[in-house]
């Protein structure tokens, strides 16, 4: 070991100026080697995961494991380079996650789960959701609204449909999650015996209002050297066009969704609420960096 050592030495210093040649050529893309690196205070060291989320409202936790987490992770076996597939369900929530090999990029391990996802045999009206790309540590900022004019519900909407909606724009954002508030919605109460009366059901009373909520595109009619187009405009705006709805024609009297039904608005039903300081609700939103 000694003599290996001398003859190291000895080499050394017979060729110092290739020594030093080396030596700065070393030191030089150390240098180089350090500005490129990427530095990042809290690493995401894991896996690539991919996380599958299903919402089902009203069904028990075992219906949800059994016609949708079940389900997806069959559709998910096929996948290439896939590690392991977890899944958690909860009362009207379906959670599955698709862990993939070290050298398989985000992208790619999408791309593939959004493939398989048509194969899997869900429950008609499901529909399962890619959670978008972000790291434990990607939540950079949070917020409340609070209002002494408005509601909660007004503030759930303004959230929903205008906060939200700016702060996705912005580059490097993944996904903003709202928390709180009331989500508005339309109430339809149908009156038993006036739906006896005009032999309705409730199942025409929703096909009803469902079709009537749409627009349909026409043509274009030419007249005088000017184009016209066509359309029909249906597509229900408040509660009064909900209550005008025709829902059935009784000996040529049109019977309508106001003569058989209450329509009131009102929100969903809530699972919890949000508190802040003194304020014991108040909607949150929550913006996630990629």
């Amino acid at each position: 070991m000694n003599k290996f050592i001398k003859s190291i030495i000895g080499f050394a210093l017979k060729n110092k100026y290739f020594i030093f040649f080396a030596t700065f050529i070393l030191v030089l893309a150390g240098y180089f080697s350090f500005k490129s690196t990427t530095i990042d205070a809290f690493p995401d060291v894991t896996n690539t995961n991919i996380t599958i989320i299903t919402q089902w409202p009203g069904r028990s936790a075992e219906e949800v494991e059994k016609f949708v987490s079940r389900p997806l992770e069959i559709a998910m076996n096929p996948t290439e380079k896939r590690t392991s597939i977890r899944s958690s369900s909860l009362f009207g929530l379906s959670i599955v996650k698709v862990s993939f090999e070290d050298d398989v990029d985000y992208a790619e391990a999408r791309v593939q789960v959004n493939n398989h996802l048509d194969e899997a045999d869900l429950p008609e009206g499901i529909q399962p959701e890619v959670q978008p790309p972000y790291g434990p540590t990607g939540e950079i900022f949070r917020y409340t609204l609070s209002s002494d004019q408005k509601s909660v519900r007004e503030l759930k909407t303004l959230q929903d449909w205008v906060i939200q909606r700016e702060l996705l724009s912005v580059s490097g954002i993944a996904d903003v999650v709202s928390f709180g508030g009331e989500v508005k919605t339309y109430q339809i109460t149908v009156d038993p015996q006036k739906s006896i009366q005009y032999g309705v059901t409730a199942t025409e009373l929703f096909e009803a209002v469902s079709k009537s909520n749409i627009n349909v595109g026409g043509d274009v009619i030419v007249q005088s050297g000017q184009a016209y187009v066509v359309r029909g405009i249906g597509v229900l705006n408040n509660i009064d066009e909900i209550r005008n709805v025709v829902v059935d024609n009784v000996n040529g009297t049109p019977v309508y969704v106001k003569t058989i039904a209450e329509v009131a608005e009102s929100a969903l039903p809530r699972l919890g609420q949000v508190g802040r300081d003194y304020d014991p609700d108040v909607v949150e939103g929550i913006v996630v960096m990629r």
